[in-house]
């Protein structure tokens, strides 16, 4: 049911494309109603897995980065290139590998066939998992020290990786292994920074330009634990972790749009359930939802969330509620609940922001790539 609900959902968007134009309001209501029906209908998918430390990890000296692949070995520079050494049957070596948008293009394409083919997980998909990889190694970055951030990939060692808030991400790591296996030449860094993006891409969402360039790094460049948000907390919290990275309050709204995909596990988070009745598509119903539905304390024995009052299946987090109980947030909630034209745009604007926070890049901003969603074809 899950593959067929993000069929139907790929038809209805390639229909009605996204413009700044007035959409069909018909198809976004059926997908609505579609998914609706399919969520409540099916039966929920579990993943359970413990957080720990990756099972591999890349050396970082002196700004160099070697990676043993097959048929050859890559050394990665600090201007973007590789350096080939002894690559193909014959044992020839080549010379330095300048990765393109086509090779970036590749990798896209292979992360985006995993997510079609392997739909053992959750709600028939990886993507949602897969965008918090992407958040949560890039929200770990503060503004005041400049540490942290996407550049570095330090959730593969056990200081980062089992962190709270990063339990059961491990299940994303390893999805991204044999990606990782194929194209050795990419970095860690970049590769989860890009199957965040083509998540996002391959869920009906917006396209998010992305540019390479992180590098690996090693233990010794872990975060403390406590750099990402609490979802027991409230609106001063939110404030005060994503002020540390460099956002205001109608980007943090923006960011918490990203609710409209996933679940909460309770052997993980501790809390449970979904946001939203189509959790592996990119809406603007997090917000509608926020506003339309009547929310109720859960009664159970797990930790403080709301409950919808209407279907009993959906839930909220006291940090989603801080979001129309203060006046600023709330006025950006409206907004996005109305205009799920100004969310995709807004939420691409500030992806890009939050995946290239601490990044010491090279290259520049006009440089960022934009690569082709397959559900585009």
């Amino acid at each position: 049911m899950a593959s067929v609900a993000r069929s139907f959902t790929r038809v209805a968007s390639r229909s009605a494309p996204r413009t700044a134009s007035v959409r069909a309001t018909t198809t976004s209501n059926a997908r609505r109603a579609f998914a609706r029906q399919t969520f409540q209908g099916s039966s929920r998918r579990g993943y359970a897995s413990g957080s720990g430390g990756a099972s591999s990890s890349t050396p970082y000296i002196l700004g160099a980065l070697g990676l043993a692949g097959a048929g050859g070995a890559y050394f990665y520079l600090n201007n973007g290139s590789f350096i080939t050494a002894k690559e193909g049957s014959s044992g020839e070596t080549r010379g330095a590998f300048t990765p393109n948008k086509d090779d970036y293009q590749k990798v896209y394409n292979a992360i985006a066939q995993r997510l079609e083919e392997k739909d053992d997980y959750d709600d028939g998909s990886y993507g949602p998992v897969i965008v918090r990889l992407a958040w949560h190694c890039s929200g770990t970055y503060d503004k005041e020290t400049g540490t942290g951030g996407s550049n570095g990939a330090t959730m593969r060692f056990a200081p980062e990786g089992d962190h709270g808030a990063n339990a059961g991400l491990k299940a994303a790591r390893d999805f991204l292994e044999p990606v990782k296996q194929q194209f050795p030449w990419i970095t860690y860094s970049d590769l989860w920074t890009l199957a965040g993006v083509c998540a996002i891409q391959e869920m009906q969402g917006p396209v998010v330009p992305w540019r390479p360039g992180r590098t690996d790094r090693d233990v010794s460049m872990c975060t403390p634990d406590g750099r990402l948000p609490d979802g027991s907390k409230e609106q001063s919290h939110l404030r005060a972790i994503f002020g540390r990275m460099g956002f205001d309050d109608r980007e943090i709204v923006a960011l918490s749009g990203a609710h409209a995909l996933g679940r909460c596990h309770t052997d993980r988070s501790g809390f449970d359930g979904p946001w939203t009745f189509s959790p592996t598509v990119v809406s603007n119903d997090y917000f509608r939802l926020l506003l339309s539905e009547k929310w109720n304390w859960r009664k159970w024995n797990g930790p403080k969330q709301y409950q919808d009052v209407a279907s009993k299946s959906l839930m909220m987090l006291p940090t989603d509620m801080a979001l129309i109980q203060d006046k600023e947030f709330k006025k950006h909630v409206e907004r996005y609940a109305k205009d799920d034209q100004a969310f995709f745009n807004e939420f691409r604007d500030v992806l890009v922001k939050l995946f290239e926070l601490g990044v010491p890049f090279q290259s520049k901003a006009e440089d960022r790539m934009t690569l082709k969603p397959t559900t585009s074809d």
